[in-house]
């Protein structure tokens, strides 16, 4: 039996077996971007409705485009931050900023990234984007 098929995954009151190869990757990856307390907080919430939706994430998401060549995870970081903050998804987005503090984006990057989405998306859309990014910066002490 191989270590993945050991493997368990904690969702809301449940213990579910790794699904795949993928989602083994797919949750290593976003483990190491998110940071593990985030990673379970989303998983610990995942019910029988939302866990289909957290495997095709983890699966396609996380193992099929994050580790993809071409682009290196620090420039990944850069394009969502900049496409979360149009879509105005401030959740997403928070949990983004904290991962792109994780590849290595200074706050002084993500500031510009945020500056660039107000003139090219509207100026509301930069300034959500600063304030959920402070919140970010202030929960984690930087």
């Amino acid at each position: 039996m191989t270590a993945r098929k050991e493997a368990k995954v904690k969702t809301h009151g449940k213990e579910r077996p790794v699904p795949s190869e993928q989602f083994a990757q797919g949750l290593a990856t976003r483990r190491e971007v998110m940071g593990d307390a985030y990673v379970d907080a989303a998983l610990g919430k995942a019910t029988d409705f939302t866990w289909p939706m957290q495997q095709l994430v983890t699966e396609y998401c996380w193992n099929e485009i994050w580790n993809r060549p071409g682009l290196d995870r620090r420039a990944r970081s850069i394009l969502n931050l900049g496409m979360i903050s149009v879509l105005n998804r401030p959740h997403e987005l928070k949990g983004h900023v904290r991962g792109a503090i994780n590849n290595g984006l200074t706050k002084e990057e993500i500031q510009e990234i945020f500056l660039q989405v107000a003139i090219y998306a509207g100026v509301p859309a930069g300034i959500d984007s600063f304030r959920n990014a402070q919140e970010v910066f202030n929960e984690m002490g930087i």
